[in-house]
């Protein structure tokens, strides 16, 4: 690994350990393994560098594991393929919780950072194209703009989902089924 890699590997590490506000540029440069200067060079901040690892931890976990639920409903019609997905978030958020968590203890700083949201910003596209990616080749039956469309309802309940389920991971968190009979209720035929 290279120092920006080692660097985000590093904040993530002492993220975990110590939860965003308590980590400092040298907890980041001393789990890295690398100078403080490192930071500035590769990122030009200790904000920009655990928004990076932020977004890059979860977007391996939850988005990888989404990946892999959304793989797992080929064949199955989209209102059931629907529930299976949101049915499986539980797991998946259970796996990820710690990064949950400083991902929420980041999401005030990343509001009032300029530069965080435009991170932030830039790489939603992203997220939802890859969510697509796998809509399209899991349901060949959805065209580009439908897959777009449901990637971006995907994302958004699985953000709203990962909120209820921190606050209450041992309660009750709306389900898939319940969404299906929602959306049933407010479409027609």
């Amino acid at each position: 690994m290279g120092n920006r890699e080692d660097l985000l590997a590093g904040a993530r590490k002492a993220i975990m350990e110590r939860g965003v506000a308590k980590t400092t540029a040298r907890d980041i440069a001393a789990a890295a393994g690398v100078s403080l200067a490192a930071i500035g060079y590769h990122f030009g901040s200790k904000e920009r560098l655990i928004t990076e690892a932020l977004a890059e931890a979860l977007g391996s976990g939850i988005g990888d594991g989404m990946e892999a639920l959304i793989r797992a409903t080929k064949g199955r019609p989209m209102p059931e393929a629907f529930a299976s997905m949101l049915n499986g978030l539980p797991s998946i958020f259970a796996e990820n919780r710690e990064g949950m968590l400083a991902s929420m203890e980041n999401l005030l700083r990343v509001a009032r950072s300029a530069e965080s949201q435009t991170f932030m910003a830039e790489n939603l596209p992203h997220a939802y194209a890859d969510i697509a990616t796998a809509l399209r080749e899991t349901h060949p039956e959805l065209t580009a703009e439908q897959a777009d469309a449901v990637a971006e309802l995907y994302f958004t309940l699985t953000q709203g989902l990962s909120v209820l389920w921190l606050i209450n991971p041992d309660g009750t968190v709306p389900d898939g089924d319940r969404f299906a009979a929602a959306w049933q209720a407010i479409t027609p035929g």
